[in-house]
């Protein structure tokens, strides 16, 4: 499953908020961290705003803080601003549905998409935290190419 860039960015500059809960962050800094358009990211905070999540302060000093407890926020949450998640159902009208074959892959689909959605509605930003302060990927080769060339890019 592969999220939409606006998607991913937000979760990346919520976990830096809730990271750093007593202090706020500029979209630059998360930006930067990340590799990432400010300008995009821009847009993403401005829409975490509309959804109360973060809270933007201006002026010199100012920047983003999360406005909602890590611990009941979930990536749900975060991740529905920006996509639809779960199942999309099928029009009447789709011809999809006029074969058996067709019908029963949109059940699977359908099925895989509920436990996305179970999967996303019950991790929390918290936990998250927590996960990546384990790093379980540090052992596995696949990540380890990936930190190693994000790394170099830098």
């Amino acid at each position: 499953m592969k999220l939409q860039k606006a998607s991913s960015f937000a979760l990346y500059a919520v976990l830096e908020l809730a990271e750093n809960p007593t202090s706020q962050l500029s979209g630059t800094e998360i930006a930067d961290k990340y590799g990432i358009s400010a300008h995009h990211l821009a847009k993403v905070l401005r829409d975490l705003g509309r959804a109360g999540i973060v809270e933007a302060a201006r002026g010199v000093g100012g920047g983003y803080r999360l406005a909602v407890n890590a611990k009941r926020l979930t990536l749900l949450d975060v991740i529905q601003v920006f996509e639809p998640i779960g199942p999309q159902g099928a029009a009447e009208e789709d011809p999809e549905l006029a074969t058996d074959a067709g019908c029963a892959l949109r059940m699977v689909l359908d099925e895989l998409d509920d436990h996305a959605l179970a999967t996303f509605r019950s991790i929390t930003i918290s936990t998250m935290l927590k996960l990546m302060t384990r790093r379980p990927w540090a052992g596995s080769s696949r990540f380890t190419k990936a930190i190693r060339k994000a790394a170099a890019r830098r």
